[in-house]
């Protein structure tokens, strides 16, 4: 074989034979990575827990949740969402307003931002998860909003509200309902601490307060 011969095949052999045993290798985490659901719905409730400065002056309660969920990895999924609780702190009152007497009652927003580690068993069918991040706890007073639906916002001059930033940890677990299937069943405990600061809700004073909450719910989850 002649020297132009022997460039050929080193060609071929460099550009064409290798390649095509390296593309698997290439191909395989494209591959992976479609073996799971890359976003996750989740609605759910349950009891919310006070506790640290909030201890004896607000009271165990239920809450509503809504979070999603983006799974960077197969093991790594980034968190947003929103747990909203009500009447913790038995705030029971009315605002005369020019339309009437309006009731006030009191409501707690705590908003995550973190992420979990996921290890899923038997081709996803479980799921355990750890995780945790920043949250933004609000307590505010509102009255009721009997235009609400024409579009008219009634203010509340005497209704109060304070906030503040911590972080939060969560535990939990869940399970598709049938194999392959995008709908899932499960439950996550969050533990949230924060310094809120503000006017009074209820009977707790005006000025800061490190909270605790526990957070116990059930979740429905669409994984897609």
């Amino acid at each position: 074989m002649g020297n132009s011969g022997r460039l050929r095949a080193v060609l071929l052999a460099s550009f064409g034979i290798l390649p095509l045993g390296i593309l698997p290798l290439g191909v395989l985490p494209l591959s992976a990575q479609s073996d799971y659901a890359h976003h996750n719905v989740t609605v759910g409730g349950g009891a919310a827990v006070p506790g640290g400065g909030l201890k004896d002056i607000f009271s165990p309660t239920g809450f509503f949740r809504v979070g999603y969920g983006y799974r960077i990895t197969k093991n790594f999924q980034a968190d947003a969402g929103i747990d909203i609780a009500f009447r913790a702190a038995g705030v029971k009152d009315f605002f005369e307003s020019q339309f009437g007497p309006l009731r006030i009652r009191d409501y707690e927003y705590m908003v995550p931002l973190g992420g979990r580690v996921v290890l899923p068993f038997s081709d996803e069918r479980f799921r355990v998860f750890v995780g945790g991040g920043g949250t933004y706890l609000r307590y505010s007073e509102r009255s009721s909003q009997p235009f609400a639906s024409s579009g008219i916002k009634l203010d509340c001059p005497i209704c109060n509200a304070r906030s503040g930033w911590g972080y939060y940890g969560l535990a939990g677990g869940s399970f598709a309902i049938t194999p392959g299937s995008p709908f899932r069943l499960g439950g996550t405990v969050n533990f949230y601490r924060a310094t809120t600061d503000g006017q009074s809700v209820g009977f707790l004073p005006p000025g800061p307060s490190s909270d605790r909450w526990i957070n116990v719910a059930a979740e429905f989850t669409f994984a897609f």
